[in-house]
Parts: structure tokens; sequence; C-alpha cells
């Protein structure tokens, strides 16, 4: 066989394993792993690779061979496209749908429910539980100056401006992006409000801290504008709010047992202690009590106490107080 025969072979043989090879290839791309295949979840994390994305899909049975998945992905330019967030895959699902939901970015998402009167602390927890986020992260940026300038935010943290709410995060979602929706809802639910704010003559941060405590002190909806009426007669008055739930805002560590001592031991939150509203919100309170706030009850008590029910007993005066006081309340330790 000459020299030219054999090359024209070779050129022959080389273009038609190509042509099988692409044809596979092309094959493998429009092919389920497993058409019976369940989903699955697959967390695609913040910073990982497209390789390490490649080879758990692959120990999941998700594709068949990650660097066929891997040449596919640089030949079409995928590698840098792939966005972080939890997924639902399924081996059902071929190659090529499972590149069009990660570079899309169809992302799990998971409902996380904060009631009112959640702490910022609370929230944390809630969200290292729910969807993994880092609670002393979140927690730092509650406190952070910077994020306290980017909201226009003059108290100590953005403690009473995470809206209580149900919403959608997905795992692992950074907490500045958590923090954006939640006092993004505040500021859309407020907005009706800022003329009534500016009419009460009170500003914003006093309206919001002082709903904290009005949520901090009752559940009842048809009480929270009495006791906002109360403690805005006892600051208007010049007296001492002695609230409870400031005090125990106030105790790092509080093991639920609210002493004789705690209530005259100083902290910037003891309202025993101080005169007036304490430097910021010690909850983050729903609408009912921020409205609670702008439209309290017009009266003339001063004093209230639990029932042990969850309803108060008012009065007016501190000898009727203290009478309430004796019925009601089971003595505190010392």
């Amino acid at each position: 066989m000459s020299r030219k025969r054999i090359a024209l072979l070779s050129i022959g043989l080389f273009f038609l394993f190509s042509a099988i090879f692409f044809l596979w290839f092309g094959l493998y791309f429009v092919q389920p792993a497993d058409r019976a295949g369940v989903e699955q979840d697959v967390l695609v994390e913040d910073g990982m690779s497209l390789r390490n994305v490649a080879v758990i899909l692959e120990e999941k049975g998700i594709i068949k061979n990650k660097t066929f998945f891997l040449l596919w992905a640089r030949l079409k330019g995928y590698g840098k496209r792939i966005k972080y967030g939890e997924y639902s895959l399924s081996p059902a699902m071929a190659p090529v749908k499972i590149f069009d939901i990660l570079t899309r970015g169809i992302i799990i998402t998971h409902p996380v429910t904060f009631p009112e009167g959640f702490s910022a602390e609370q929230i944390g927890e809630t969200l290292a539980q729910t969807i993994k986020v880092d609670k002393s992260a979140f927690l730092s940026l509650v406190h952070d100056p910077v994020i306290l300038k980017k909201y226009g935010i003059s108290g100590p943290s953005i403690e009473g401006y995470l809206y209580p709410d149900t919403y959608q995060f997905r795992k692992g979602q950074s907490p500045e992006s958590i923090i954006d929706v939640m006092v993004g809802r505040f500021n859309e639910v407020t907005s009706s409000l800022k003329e009534r704010i500016r009419k009460t003559g009170m500003t914003l941060e006093d309206v919001v801290t002082l709903a904290s405590i009005v949520e901090k002190e009752t559940g009842r909806a048809d009480e929270r504008p009495l006791i906002a009426g109360v403690f805005l007669n006892r600051i208007k008055d010049g007296m001492r709010l002695d609230s409870d739930p400031t005090v125990i805002y106030g105790i790092k560590n509080f093991n639920g047992n609210l002493t004789k001592n705690d209530l005259i031991t100083p902290t910037p939150y003891n309202t025993y202690v101080i005169k007036g509203l304490p430097p910021g919100p010690i909850s983050n309170p729903g609408l009912e009590s921020i409205s609670a706030v702008l439209y309290p009850v017009d009266t003339d008590y001063l004093y209230f106490v639990s029932k042990n029910d969850g309803s108060h007993f008012f009065s007016r005066t501190l000898e009727e107080h203290n009478r309430n006081v004796r019925t009601y309340q089971k003595k505190r330790g010392g």
C-alpha cells in the first residue's frame, strides 16, 4: 500500500473516529444518567469551583462522567456562570438541562418565619438552624456602624428594623443580603406612616423603640394601644418606664429568672434606673405595635401588671398598682 493511500486512510479513520466521538459527546449531554432517578438536593457553595461541582454531581449519580461535563462547560463558557445556592437536581435530567438550571440560578428557597418581638439574637439563631447562616457573622453586622449608616439608623444596632415576617431565603445566603431584605421590608411596611410619625413629634427611632417594648409587654392586640398610652403618659410625666423586658434585654446571658437585684443594677436598658426610652429597640416589632404607639388609647392610666393569663390589670395610682401587684404577681426571687 502506497504512503499516499495510507495517509488518506489515516485521515479518513481520524475523521470517522472524530465523528463518532463528537456524536457520542453530543449524545452525552442530551441523555439523562438515569431516567428513573429521583431528585436530590445539591448545595453549590460560594467560591466552589466547577470541578468541585462536577465531582459532587458524579458522586451523587446525577451525571455519568465528570470529565465530559467539565469539557462541555469549558467549551460553552459555563464555568464562571454557575451560581451558588441549593438546587434540586435529578439523574433523570439531561446534563444540558442541569447546566441550564445551574447557570440560571434556579435555586431552592426555604420559608423562614420570624415572629413579632423576636430579637436579633433569636433571628440569628433561626437563620443558623434553618438555612445554615453564620450566626456570629449575622450578629456582627447587626451592630456594624457601616450597616447602620447605610440604612440611616442612629441607634446602636439595626435591632427593631428587621421586620418580622415570613421570607424566602436560600441556604447559605449571605447575612448582608438577608439584612437588606428584612430592612427593606420594614421600610415598605412603615412608608405610609411617616406623616403620622411627624405629627406625634417623635422620631422614627423613638417610635420603633417604644413599639419594641410594647411588643414584648403583651401578645394581645387589643392591649397594645392601651399599654402604649400608659408608657407615653409616664414619659410625659417624667416617670421611669419600669419595664421588665428592657431590663432583661440589658442582661447578658439572661437565665430566665429576673431578680430584685436585676431591677436596681444599672444598664443602658434598665428602665427602672434610667428615665425615658432606652438607647434603642429591644426587639423587632410588628406593624400592630408600631401603630399602637402612633395611635395610642387616650387614657389616664399610669400602671399595669400582668394577671399571668396573658392580660393585664391597669391602674391610675401607685397605691392601686401595688395592691394589684400583690394580688396578681408571684413574689420575685431575691
